[in-house]
């Protein structure tokens, strides 16, 4: 009986055996290749510092650099509002923001929006809000334009409307009592062009922007003129949701660093008007949190 069963157990893994296919495993087969429509694209917002159409035109090219070095597409998110891009960034329905630096300090504060890095301009973390008025005006200060219609950037902006009315309250009003008329333009290039164009009368505006808008049309020199000028503020970062897979933030960082290192990071730098980015802590921002909680704005 011992010896029959050794024959059959002996006999049906030959049979197993000689069924089964022979695999060379020194032959690698490449997996197949993911297509474009399976693969998630990394969503980049940025803020309407400026108007939408020249978003597209200024971020296009970073945006084409960071989906190949990245290996997936990148698609530019646009919102009107500064607020409503911080709810995109709460929300993950964004992965990456450049956003102004009131909307940091809101959504830090609020939802643990945080840095990832900042653009470091002419070997500088900083930026100023510049008062402007038509190249025409009388006005010599933000006192010259009592009663006279004033253009704000968005309602969260710091230096288009934090900051002016913080110097408006400086003079014992409140914005809209003092001003004839105020009105939002939601990015800081229609604030300009609103002055330059004489409908309005007064804006403050991001220097950073107003220096870009001039470089691209430099015939706005001669149509504006600045008459106040803010102490440095810390300069509007790019920031990432609370919750990003820690891999994904770190990838993003080393990428957006290295940027100058390479000629084509290099050029698309120089036409955004960035040398670099650089990392950036939050102290940066304690002088903004502190003139926001003065002015009570954004409550």
């Amino acid at each position: 009986m011992f010896l029959l069963t050794a024959v059959l157990l002996t006999g049906c893994s030959t049979a197993r055996a000689d069924s089964l296919p022979y695999v060379d495993l020194s032959v690698r087969t490449p997996l197949p290749a993911t297509r474009a429509s399976q693969i998630v694209p990394l969503r980049l917002a940025v803020a309407a510092i400026i108007s939408p159409q020249g978003n597209v035109e200024s971020y296009s090219d970073l945006a084409e650099y960071l989906g190949r070095h990245l290996g997936r597409p990148v698609e530019l998110v646009q919102r009107r509002t500064y607020a409503e891009v911080n709810e995109l960034v709460a929300s993950r329905a964004v992965d990456l923001a450049f956003v102004c630096t009131s909307a940091y300090i809101d959504g830090h504060d609020r939802f643990g929006m945080e840095l990832l890095a900042a653009p470091e301009i002419n070997g500088e973390l900083v930026y100023y809000s510049e008062l402007i008025v038509p190249a025409s005006s009388t006005a010599q200060s933000i006192a010259d334009l009592q009663g006279k219609t004033f253009a704000f950037t968005d309602p969260m902006s710091f230096s288009g409307r934090v900051y002016p009315s913080y110097l408006v309250k400086q003079l014992g009003y409140q914005p809209d009592e003092f001003f004839g008329r105020t009105f939002f333009t939601y990015s800081h290039d229609r604030a300009i062009e609103a002055v330059a164009a004489g409908i309005a009368d007064g804006a403050a505006v991001d220097s950073l922007v107003l220096d870009y808008a001039i470089r691209r049309q430099p015939e706005l020199e001669a149509r504006l003129k600045v008459i106040h000028r803010s102490p440095a503020f810390g300069i509007p970062p790019v920031v990432v949701p609370p919750d990003l897979p820690p891999k994904q933030k770190v990838r993003l960082r080393e990428l957006l660093l290295s940027m100058h290192e390479d000629v084509e990071g290099r050029v698309i730098l120089s036409e955004l008007g960035i040398d670099r980015f650089v990392p950036i802590s939050d102290d940066a921002y304690q002088a903004i949190r502190k003139l926001i909680s003065e002015t009570g704005v954004m409550r």
